[in-house]
């Protein structure tokens, strides 16, 4: 087990996870949608299957939303 930090929440996990089974194991909606920082760095998605979560690493879902003015 290892404690982690998901969009700044304190959350323990079963090591060992990789990004896409965090993602698959919170319910994170939109999967397709999001974008991933592993340590405040982004995350290539295609890299997802292979970035092994470790005690202590902080995770955040991040969506992008569109718009600008009239």
């Amino acid at each position: 087990m290892a404690k982690i930090e998901v969009n700044g929440e304190s959350r323990v996990v079963n090591l060992p996870l990789n990004v896409t089974e965090l993602i698959k194991e919170l319910l994170v909606e939109n999967p397709e949608m999001v974008s991933v920082q592993v340590n405040e760095e982004f995350a290539e998605r295609e890299d997802w299957d292979k970035i092994q979560i470790q005690e202590g690493y902080k995770i955040d879902f991040l969506y992008f939303m569109g718009g600008g003015s009239r």
